[in-house]
């Protein structure tokens, strides 16, 4: 299902390619947040368009609404929303913990199961790992994510380790349910999803290498990066980040979960993690950020300094009122060619839909032309 085809000379990056049920995904990728089973603001044909091969579906959002009946009569996530490439689900974990976190009223984590009330109508629902397996079979997805404990970063190396022994067994409990499932929905070869744990314990080495260690053992298609990979202060956990992709088996997929601003993503693509999912493109863009490539003399780490390939705007601002050039000269869609700054500018101001799409699109195009560009420059070693 994953195969390297190269590995770079002059740093851990790697150049691989993923087979799906739903198509095949050149890695290192970036995949756009479809939360709800919509990127926001953007219809399948503008994702086509931008030639996207993956995004990431949540299960807790989708669990709650529209409900897993819906759904499941819709013929699965794929057919509900007429999207024919291959589909990552999370495992819902994040954000009932974060509920939790944020709000003990909100529920309650146990050994067994997370217990919590819906932010939507204050039902009590229970998810196990077990049941967060059954919901991603249900949605019908290429990639699912076990269930975890995702701890605060502020925690104490204490409770982040109860959160490392609590992830490794339910990882155990969700490994069970997947091959059952399979057996159950006699899915073989490519039809059989691909299965990703989550490697937790902060930026305490000795949690991570524990959890690391323990969830190889088990065997899972690919691991990824647990908790959020910058410190209480904003700092990137570089150190983290690169003890933990050295603990990945190398015929492995490592997944950079939620790392998503720019910089980040080249410095873990160097690393030698492979996927990466992030709301900023689109959730920037709603908010009148757009990136822009400032520098076309590659990736190449002696020649471009990591935090001067890009730049960004906020169209928003009263001096694009009167920029009558086009959003993104540079664009391969023809929409970020036909309209100024100065139409954009007014589109925000008005609060019009049409603006946060337009800005969506440049990020989004963005991010991917910046993957296509780390993958070339891993095949000719200048990454």
């Amino acid at each position: 299902m994953f195969k390297i085809l190269k590995k770079s000379k002059i740093s851990n990056a790697r150049l691989g390619l993923i087979k799906t049920a739903h198509g095949d995904i050149e890695t290192p990728f970036f995949m756009p947040d479809a939360t709800r089973a919509v990127v926001k603001g953007l219809s399948n044909e503008d994702l086509y368009a931008l030639g996207l091969d993956a995004f990431v579906v949540n299960t807790y959002h989708l669990y709650l609404q529209p409900g897993m009946e819906i759904i499941k009569k819709g013929g699965g996530v794929h057919s509900f929303m007429n999207w024919q490439r291959p589909i990552l689900s999370d495992s819902g974990g994040y954000q009932v913990f974060s509920l939790i976190h944020k709000n003990k009223n909100n529920g309650k984590i146990t050994d067994n199961e997370v217990i919590f009330k819906s932010p939507l109508n204050g039902a009590k629902h229970i998810l196990t790992p077990e049941k967060s397996i059954q919901i991603q079979f249900d949605l019908g997805v290429d990639m699912m994510v076990v269930l975890d404990d995702c701890p605060p970063n502020n925690y104490s190396d204490s409770q982040i380790g109860q959160a490392v022994n609590r992830t490794v067994a339910w990882a155990k409990r969700c490994l069970i349910e997947f091959n059952k499932q399979i057996k159950k929905r006699c899915l073989v070869g490519k039809k059989q999803p691909m299965l990703f744990a989550v490697i937790q314990g902060g930026d305490n080495k000795k949690l991570r290498q524990l959890c690391a260690e323990e969830l190889v053992k088990l065997g899972f298609d690919g691991y990824g990066f647990g908790a959020r990979h910058v410190d209480s202060s904003g700092e990137f956990l570089k150190d983290a980040l690169q003890f933990t992709a050295d603990l990945i088996p190398k015929n492995k997929l490592r997944f950079g979960l939620g790392i998503g601003s720019p910089e980040d993503i080249v410095n873990c693509a160097r690393m030698g993690w492979d996927m990466f999912d992030c709301v900023i493109p689109t959730r920037e863009g709603r908010h009148g950020r757009l990136f822009f490539q400032i520098c076309h003399c590659g990736l190449d780490p002696q020649s471009t300094p990591i935090s001067k390939f890009y730049k960004t705007i906020n169209i928003s601002n009263a001096k694009f009122a009167k920029d009558f050039s086009l959003i993104n000269v540079n664009s391969n869609l023809t929409m970020l060619k036909k309209y100024s700054k100065a139409y954009l500018h007014h589109l925000f101001k008005i609060n019009d839909p049409l603006a946060g799409h337009l800005a969506s699109l440049n990020n989004l195009e963005f991010y991917l032309k910046l993957m296509k560009k780390i993958r070339l420059a891993i095949l000719e070693d200048k990454f």
